[in-house]
């Protein structure tokens, strides 16, 4: 196991790692089949068991593979300790939970090794439909193994976007269609690196875990993702929130982050975005 300065064998983590994540989805599908006892946290959010399973399997399971890692999870109470780290375990055991509650499979696994402040590893599964995400810095993307190059159309007229309706309305007028909901930012993220998506935006107040693994995966197959000024966003900070995000090839995120600009008092007023 190498030092906590040692380079990062990604190879030999790429061996490990997505099996260590499914192996955690399959505990969240096995509960998502037989039912899991729910109920609402602090922030108001909602939380069930399984959530927590997840959490207690990857933290037991992650840290191991890189000596020194710290934890970053949204199911476990977080501590300044992980900022002395140089390298963390960024995790949400559920991202989705209310499409979980829901019944509706969109739910996914999101897992991403930090490194310095950008993801180094990332594996976004997707435990109901047996879809597999993974990128690695600097060896690619890939969807069930096969790799992933995202198309990049110049323009914004036809594109399917995924995100909330009140980003998405004043939009419109640029040509861009609303692509389907889905509750999991991460998944919403990954369909822009397969193709299922032309691009996804993102109100603000998201967390590391919400898109850390999905930044990775975006990057490797010739996306962006950035805050609405343009800023690509870091991780393991005190904050763990983002501002509003937009994820898409590069010729169209352009145009994306100029609409929005042009837009930007219209959006300002809406209550969701503020």
């Amino acid at each position: 196991m190498p030092s906590s300065d040692a380079p990062i064998d990604l190879e030999r983590l790429a061996g490990v790692l997505a099996d260590t994540v499914r192996e955690g989805g399959a505990i969240a599908a096995r509960m998502f089949r037989e039912g899991a006892e729910r109920w609402t946290k602090s922030d108001n959010s909602p939380v069930t068991e399984a959530d927590l399973a997840v959490d207690r399997f990857l933290a037991a399971h992650l840290p191991p593979l890189v000596e020194g890692s710290g934890w970053l999870s949204e199911e476990t109470a977080d501590t300044p300790e992980r900022l002395t780290r140089r390298r963390v375990w960024v995790v949400d055991p559920i991202d989705g939970t209310r499409a979980f509650i829901e019944g509706r499979p969109e739910w996914v696994v999101s897992v991403a090794l930090v490194e310095d402040g950008a993801p180094i590893a990332g594996v976004v599964f997707d435990a109901c439909n047996d879809v597999t995400f993974e990128a690695f810095r600097g060896l690619g993307a890939t969807r069930n193994g096969e790799p992933l190059v995202t198309p990049d159309p110049p323009l914004l007229g036809g594109a399917r976007v995924g995100g909330p309706k009140s980003l998405l309305g004043p939009l419109e007028p640029y040509g861009v269609s609303r692509g389907p909901w889905l509750y999991a930012l991460a998944n919403r993220l990954v369909k822009v690196a397969s193709g299922g998506l032309d691009a996804a935006i993102a109100r603000p107040n998201a967390h590391d875990w919400d898109i850390a693994a999905a930044h990775l995966i975006l990057e490797e197959a010739g996306a962006l993702l950035t805050n609405f000024d343009g800023a690509i966003p870091g991780y393991n900070r005190p904050t763990t929130r983002h501002g509003g995000l937009v994820a898409a090839p590069p010729a169209r995120h352009r145009a994306l982050l100029a609409a929005l600009d042009a837009e930007r008092e219209t959006l300002a007023a809406l209550e969701p975005y503020r």
